[in-house]
């Protein structure tokens, strides 16, 4: 009992120890400070980024793909706040040989060897992180197995064989995982177009061999049923009548699907410059495929405005500063027509035009019918010519064909050996069929491919102060694009053309030939080459004019800012045995803008021993 008492006081006087210490140190049991773990201490701590630098050594294709899709390479490219901590990138080090062996497997290849090395920082350079690649032979594909089921089983052998050699991972082909993709999405995409377009694929299996380095493929396709094309249903007109749509479908209801002919079928409807956006498609949903009628053609459409007026001013080296403004009316009267108002107020080119064409036909041919009035005082020339057309177009995608008869009254300011003025007036009745044809990567921007225009014509001339006669007429303009190599471009451009006449016969200067100018030999006034009269250039019966130039871009980042080197020559002369090519060469600057193409040209003429600056937009075709 005694030691039990004893042992309690010792208790109480320890902690009135501890009381009165708490009280001579100011704190209270309230405010007493709580420990601090090694959790919270660490979480408190400010988190220390681990610097490194990273290198993989391995082919350049798999070192593209692994510098971007490690792990250690994407955590270098993010903000200062997400880099790694020492703790993290230890882990992510030691899992980068197993995500590198699994990138190289997307690449098909399996048996790769991953050495990677780490050199410890100094207080001067940081952490150096090699991943070094050995990456053994790429799996081959051995055996291809592509089996049909649906009503494309029953198509016939050779639509079947077609089919199969459209398959593009094919047997001997390296194997890769966007390889097998690609070539499955291609040959779906393919079949739904030819008419199955619930085309499915029900197996695609890929068996990999990695010790032979080997894979064999093994895909069935259900294609479902072949749809067929039915009746229009048309969706969004206002003003315009369903006849200019249905003339333009181009294929008969049951008809096969076809994704390219509908595709067509929506281009032309564009082409005809009625529409803003146009939507040509089928519901397979909305229709049994074995119906007679097949399945509805949607047909949805946005109708451009049915008036419209546009103004501008610009300016270019050759006729300097204009404003112009356009009206167009696509309903005129609430006819199936089109027709065309363009008034152009230029410093050295004034003229007026009107022009009316019909709706296009099913062909894409439209009728139509134009009056032009201009006058032109570029050059040292004062010239007024009145014309007037009626003919055909033809309009497709990559050609056209216009067959015109053209009736041209010219009047023309000429002077004496004494500098006296006097007017030279002509006329001439022709008819004339001109080509166009394109075979370009871009009718806007093209860099490769080529494009030309030929007119020939022929009729009959009558002149003030010469004899009247008939005449032929050929001319031909064509370019060349051409990729040199992957940031160089070239292109070429040539120009021909020959009045064919007695030295006698008087040719309205409109038909005949001049040189010089922005498309056409730089380095001199445009229309400023010619045979001449008095001192001042007139038309020639000939003319030959060419040009070679090359572009590159300035920077990488900028790839539509180009620099360019040209040569150009030709002339225009009486005939050929009087013909001389003079030539100009110099540089400019180009940018391929979204609207066309701007060029800004220096130009030295080499005869002419000066410089001149060349402004235009667009290209001639």
């Amino acid at each position: 009992m005694i030691r039990r008492a004893g042992v309690l006081l010792v208790l109480l006087a320890l902690g009135g120890c501890a009381s009165v210490t708490s009280y001579f140190s100011g704190a209270s049991d309230a405010k007493a400070e709580k420990p601090v773990g090694p959790v919270e201490a660490a979480a408190s701590a400010p988190r220390m980024v681990a610097a490194y630098t990273l290198e993989v050594k391995a082919p350049a294709a798999l070192r593209t793909l692994l510098m971007e899709h490690l792990d250690l390479s994407r955590f270098q490219r993010t903000d200062e706040a997400d880099r790694l901590s020492r703790v993290e990138l230890d882990r992510l080090a030691g899992a980068t040989p197993n995500q590198a062996r699994t990138l190289l497997e997307t690449a098909g290849y399996f048996n790769a060897h991953i050495k990677l090395e780490r050199t410890p920082a100094t207080a001067a350079v940081a952490e150096r992180i090699v991943v070094e690649v050995e990456p053994g032979p790429q799996a081959r594909v051995t055996e291809v197995a592509l089996d049909f089921s649906g009503e494309l089983a029953a198509a016939d052998a050779a639509t079947q064989r077609q089919l199969h050699r459209a398959w593009a991972l094919d047997r001997n082909e390296p194997f890769s995982q966007s390889a097998w993709s690609s070539a499955k999405s291609a040959l779906l995409v393919r079949i739904r177009a030819a008419g199955y377009p619930l085309a499915e694929w029900t197996k695609t299996e890929a068996k990999v061999e990695a010790d032979e380095n080997r894979v064999s493929l093994a895909l069935a396709l259900d294609s479902g049923p072949l749809y067929h094309l039915g009746s229009l249903t048309i969706e969004g007109l206002k003003y315009q009548d369903e006849a200019t749509i249905r003339r333009l479908a181009g294929f008969q209801p049951g008809e096969p699907y076809s994704e390219q002919r509908l595709q067509e079928f929506q281009e032309r409807l564009l082409k005809t410059q009625l529409f803003d956006t146009v939507s040509v498609d089928i519901q397979p949903e909305a229709g049994k495929p074995e119906a007679a009628a097949g399945t509805p053609v949607i047909v949805r459409v946005r109708e451009a405005a049915r008036q419209q007026a546009t103004t501008g001013i610009g300016y270019d080296a050759n006729t300097g500063q204009r404003v112009t403004l356009e009206y167009l009316n696509r309903v005129p009267f609430g006819l199936p027509l089109r027709a065309r108002s363009k008034l152009v107020l230029g410093r050295d080119l004034k003229s007026g035009e009107f022009e009316v064409s019909s709706h296009p036909q099913a062909n894409m041919s439209r009728n139509l019918a134009s009056l032009q009035l201009e006058h032109d005082t570029s050059a040292d020339q004062d010239t007024t010519n009145l014309s007037a057309r009626i003919g055909r177009l033809r309009e497709t995608r990559d050609d056209d064909r216009l067959v015109y008869a053209e009736w041209l009254r010219s009047r023309e300011r000429q002077a004496d050996a004494n500098g006296d003025p006097y007017y030279v007036t002509g006329s001439a009745l022709s008819a004339n069929v001109q080509w166009t044809r394109r075979r370009l990567d871009s009718l806007l921007l093209p860099t490769n491919g080529h494009a030309g225009q030929l007119l020939l014509g022929a009729g009959r001339a009558d002149n003030s102060i010469s004899d009247s006669g008939f005449f032929g007429k050929v001319w031909f303009k064509g370019y060349g694009y051409k990729r040199l190599s992957r940031d160089w471009f070239g292109n070429v451009r040539l120009e021909l053309g020959q009045v064919l006449a007695a030295n006698s016969v008087g040719i309205p200067d409109k038909l005949l030939f001049k040189a010089g100018g922005d498309d056409s030999v730089r380095g001199y006034a445009y229309q400023s080459l010619g045979p001449q009269t008095n001192g001042v250039v007139v038309g020639g019966r000939v003319v030959g004019t060419g040009s070679v130039e090359v572009g590159h871009p300035f920077l990488k980042n900028m790839p539509d800012l180009w620099g360019v080197v040209f040569v150009d020559g030709g002339n225009a002369a009486p005939d050929w045995g009087h013909y001389k090519p003079v030539w100009g060469a110099g540089f400019g600057v180009h940018w391929r803008s979204p609207v066309g193409p701007l060029r800004i040209d220096i130009a030295r003429g080499i005869e002419a021993k000066r410089w001149r600056l060349h402004f235009s937009v667009g290209i001639a075709l």
